[in-house]
Parts: structure tokens; C-alpha cells; sequence
């Protein structure tokens, strides 16, 4: 993803800046959307593992990626809390 619309985007509701997931991060919100773990914002299943994620820098939500394009719908968003593997600071 181009660093250029990383230094500009933010969550459209908290006003945060947001960063790429590391693969770490990814391999363990996919774990969780498997399982079957992850909602979105509007309380819909997350189906689909993904390929890419940008998360806010206060580590509290994550928007998808799709097709290299940037999901940021406050519906589409998903609560780190939900993940009881994802590691905070």
C-alpha cells in the first residue's frame, strides 16, 4: 500500500491513525475469523480471511483490506477486544 495514503488515512469515527497489520497480527486475526470469532461493527460474521489490514495505533480496530483498497466503513470495522489472541500493549 502506497506510504503516501497511509500518512493521510485515520478511523472515520475516532479520528486515529491507522498502520498496516504485520504478518503476525494478520495470521492471528485470521485464526480468529476461522474460528469464527469476529464480528464487524454491525454485528455481521466476518466470513472471509484477509489478505491485508490496517489497525488504529491505540491497537483497538481493525478495517479490512480488500483487493488493496481500504475498507473504511465504521460498519466494516472490527473490535480488537473480540480477539482474546490479539496482543495489546
Amino acid at each position: 500500500m502506497d506510504k503516501r495514503l497511509l500518512d493521510i488515512l485515520c478511523c472515520p469515527v475516532t479520528r486515529v491513525p491507522v498502520r498496516l497489520l504485520d504478518a503476525g497480527e494478520l495470521a492471528t486475526l485470521n485464526r480468529a475469523i476461522a474460528d469464527g470469532r469476529v464480528h464487524n461493527a454491525a454485528g455481521s460474521r466476518v466470513q472471509h480471511a484477509l489478505a491485508a489490514g490496517l489497525m488504529t495505533t491505540d491497537r483497538r480496530t481493525i478495517y479490512p483490506v480488500e483487493d488493496e483498497i481500504p475498507v473504511m466503513l465504521a460498519d466494516e470495522a472490527m473490535a480488537t477486544a473480540q480477539i482474546e489472541d490479539f496482543q495489546r500493549p
